[in-house]
């Protein structure tokens, strides 16, 4: 891929998300010149991700992932399909209450739906082979009563919707992925959503498959 005809991906806020083409058509290329604490595995864990949850989860398709190559200054990158569409927090502030209520059940079933992937225990990965490490900060960071995958970043800004049906395109921002507390995700998103009925209908969702009720939920995060 020439790596010179990539620009800038509209929205993306991280300055290391472009748009390409590859065979003709349209894709999203992440090039990892900080690659953060995943280091030089974290082009191959983002692209693992898509893969694992890919069926259950929309995201976009891999189309090739690369380590880092120091010996040509070459830094790590992932290719991605392209998935139009227009980030929620963009939508919902004109939806109306039946809008945003829909929204926040696909986003309450998508929360709940990766809270259902089981993981033996927390904690970050560390290769291409989603192999769980150790937190380097506290070895004792996160000890839930089950261990699930973890988004790390669910909220309206990773999720693309269709404009027309509200219907959700693709999860984006895996950067942060590990495994931890199910609630988690969920955790994070009502923190960045509206309250209301987007709240609410994002708490029934998740209740409706993990069992309890919304009420007890939203008192077991202890939601403002």
């Amino acid at each position: 891929m020439d790596l010179s005809s990539l620009t800038p991906l509209e929205g993306s806020s991280s300055g290391q998300t472009f748009l390409g083409v590859v065979a003709g058509d349209r894709c999203v290329v992440r090039i990892y010149a900080d690659p953060g604490d995943r280091g030089d595995a974290a082009a191959e864990i983002d692209a693992a991700l898509l893969r694992l949850v890919r069926g259950l989860v929309p995201v976009p398709e891999v189309l090739e992932a690369r380590r880092p190559d120091p010996a040509v200054g070459a830094p790590g990158l992932l290719v991605t399909s392209f998935v139009p569409g227009v980030t929620a927090d963009k939508l919902l502030p004109d939806l109306d209450g039946e809008g945003r209520a829909r929204v926040g059940r696909s986003l309450g079933t998508i929360a709940a739906v990766i809270a259902g992937m089981p993981l033996l225990r927390p904690g970050p990965f560390v290769d291409g082979d989603l192999t769980v490490g150790k937190w380097a900060d506290r070895a004792d960071r996160e000890h839930p009563e089950r261990t699930a995958l973890v988004h790390g970043s669910l909220d309206p800004g990773h999720v693309l919707l269709d404009t027309e049906t509200l219907e959700v395109r693709a999860v984006t921002g895996w950067g942060s992925a590990h495994a931890g507390d199910p609630l988690a995700d969920l955790a994070h998103l009502l923190t960045r959503a509206p309250a209301g009925e987007f709240r609410e209908a994002a708490l029934g969702a998740f209740a409706g498959r993990h069992g309890g009720t919304a009420q007890d939920l939203g008192a077991t995060l202890a939601l403002p």
